[in-house]
């Protein structure tokens, strides 16, 4: 995972939450982490997620992801067993 990723990771458990990722950052994050995009959820504005034997769809809305999209997009990863103070450190 190069920087740039890390620091998107980073801006996932930010607080107060961030208001400016875009859903491609979040995808590429998610590929990075052994992820993959479920391809039967992503289609219109929602995405679907598979990581760690975990699955899960969010709402994909224009430019940047909504603050309660940040949070549910956060308990996803942390049910996942990703925690990037530990995993991956700026």
């Amino acid at each position: 995972m190069n920087h740039r990723h890390c620091k998107v990771l980073h801006a996932l458990y930010a607080h107060p939450v961030s208001t400016n990722i875009s859903m491609k950052d979040i995808e590429v994050v998610i590929s990075e982490l052994g992820g993959e995009v479920d391809a039967k959820h992503h289609q219109g504005a929602r995405v679907g997620f598979k990581l760690n034997g975990h699955s899960a769809v969010f709402h994909e809305a224009g430019h940047a992801v909504p603050k309660e999209e940040v949070q549910k997009i956060r308990k996803f990863l942390e049910d996942c067993g990703v925690d990037p103070e530990r995993d991956y450190p700026l």
